[in-house]
């Protein structure tokens, strides 16, 4: 995961790559997005605008038509014309009214007979229509036709005097210089549309490069990362969205630096650590071989020591392989109701003698009895870390406190001491494998640095909470939130 480049090594050129690509299909989103935002809306509005103009025509030929109609129906009304169609006037009218709307005008009297056509095609002839049929009842109708271009509207004649129906004004006219009109309006349209397509064109060109401009300086940035050229934050001044974005990676950058440093930093202090133990009991193991006749007091007290070295070794191959446990996700837990006040009793009793040596008072509060469902071996790892360190970082006459309280739902365990603290800054990587706050004393204390990584990965199997609020010089509490009820994944 890690070379020569140290933390940009994780950086693949598979994943510049891939961000690239994104960085493409993100342009071209952009870009889309703008066109269709900026196109659709015009080509629906002259769609609608188009759409509008023909039914206003329409309504207007319509009433039009039946305005200079209703002139004519009454003079028929008047002039008893459907017994006697010969009137002049009438027929003239009727011929210029036909004439001008290029249409043809039938009209029909109360035994469905056709008196008069302006076509002089079916005069004489009988007709029986829904439209003639509804309007011997009252009813006038209109209908268009958009396929064939044509209106065709049925007119009641009324008796001038008794306001009887007495026969029906039967109109077609042709709508073919409404639909010139409309051939018009769509070809100015359409020439609208395309001009303001092409202006649209550019400025979402010019705004989908200048939105993702950003994302081009981030991938070069990051590109020189992966290649070990820069070792600087990334910084980019563009909209607040994207300085958010870049806030979010550099924050990610630094935590991988933090990281990587911690890495070396481990693999050097466990080398260190290893090895110590290790060129203890040679030394010692020779000394022992250089001397033919040592006495049985100095085999025991070299022994001893050799002992204390290999149980120094031990502890330090223990926590790398319980951190390789932990970090198993097919981590099976051995859950089980455990009494947790006696648990934490055992753990002090066992950590009391090391508390003595530096008249450490370690106290245990216990507000009430509880029971919970958990692995025991882990949360006593838990515990005993805790306040392990609670005693190694403390000050000589310290004092560390243990409380165990719960609610319905979960129990609390607080480790709270007198110790050194924590720098504020070191709270955030504290859990962190590898991870030491102060390296210098952690050395002379011992310690690999896993201890809270360990703690915190069982907390989590048992889908916990763990929290740290320190002050440097005044003390430290571990705050551990634990599910009374075991939650399976």
């Amino acid at each position: 995961m890690f070379t020569r480049n140290g933390v940009w090594a994780i950086i693949s050129k598979d994943k510049i790559k891939d961000f690239f690509h994104r960085f493409k299909s993100f342009h071209i989103i952009v870009f889309f997005v703008i066109f269709a935002v900026g196109v659709l809306p015009c080509f629906i509005l002259s769609r609608g605008i188009v759409a509008n103009y023909e039914s206003r025509a329409i309504e207007q030929r319509i009433v039009n038509i039946k305005t200079q109609c209703e002139i004519i129906i009454n003079q028929m009304g008047m002039s008893e014309y459907l017994d006697e169609p010969s009137s002049e006037v009438i027929n003239a009218q009727l011929t210029q009214l036909a004439n001008f709307y290029d249409g043809r005008i039938m009209v029909i009297d109360k035994d469905y007979n056709i008196v008069k056509d302006t076509f002089s095609m079916n005069t004489g002839k009988t007709i029986v229509s829904e439209e003639v049929i509804n309007c011997f009842k009252g009813i006038e109708n209109s209908r268009y036709d958009k396929v064939n271009n044509y209106i065709e509207q049925a007119v009641c004649i009324e008796h001038s005097v008794t306001k009887k129906i007495i026969g029906v004004m039967l109109i077609s006219v042709s709508t073919d210089s409404i639909v010139d009109s409309i051939d018009i309006l769509m070809t100015k349209a359409y020439i609208l549309q395309l001009a303001l397509s092409l202006a649209i064109v550019v400025v979402a060109f010019y705004v989908s490069r200048r939105l993702s401009r950003p994302f081009a300086k981030i991938s070069d940035d990051i590109a020189e990362m992966s290649e070990g050229f820069l070792n600087e934050e990334i910084s980019v001044k563009s909209y607040r969205e994207m300085e958010l974005i870049v806030k979010s990676i550099n924050k990610m950058i630094n935590r991988m630096k933090v990281l990587d440093n911690s890495r070396q930093e481990f693999v050097s202090n466990v080398s260190h650590e290893l090895k110590t133990p290790i060129t203890s009991m040679k030394v010692l193991a020779d000394s022992l071989l250089m001397q033919e006749e040592a006495p049985v007091e100095l085999y025991k007290e070299f022994m001893t020591d050799i002992v204390e070295e290999i149980d120094r070794e031990s502890k330090i191959i223990e926590d790398l392989l319980s951190l390789v446990k932990m970090d198993k996700t097919s981590q099976n837990l051995n859950i089980m109701p455990v009494n947790l006040n006696e648990l934490l009793e055992l753990i002090l009793k066992r950590l009391q003698p090391i508390a003595a040596k530096r008249n450490i008072e370690l106290l245990f509060e216990s507000f009430r009895p509880v029971t919970a469902e958990i692995d025991d071996v882990k949360i006593t790892l838990v515990i005993s870390n805790l306040v392990e360190n609670a005693i190694k970082y403390n000050v000589d006459n310290g004092w560390v406190h243990v409380s165990l309280n719960a609610d319905h739902k979960f129990f609390y365990v607080t480790v709270e001491d007198s110790g050194i603290g924590i720098p504020k800054k070191s709270q955030e990587y504290i859990f962190e494998r590898f991870y030491r706050v102060d390296k210098s004393h952690s050395r002379e204390i011992g310690g690999t640095g896993l201890g809270l990584a360990i703690t915190r990965n069982a907390v989590l199997l048992h889908r916990g909470t763990i929290k740290v609020s320190s002050e440097e010089n005044k003390g430290t509490t571990f705050t551990v939130r634990i599910p009374l009820s075991y939650i399976a994944s």
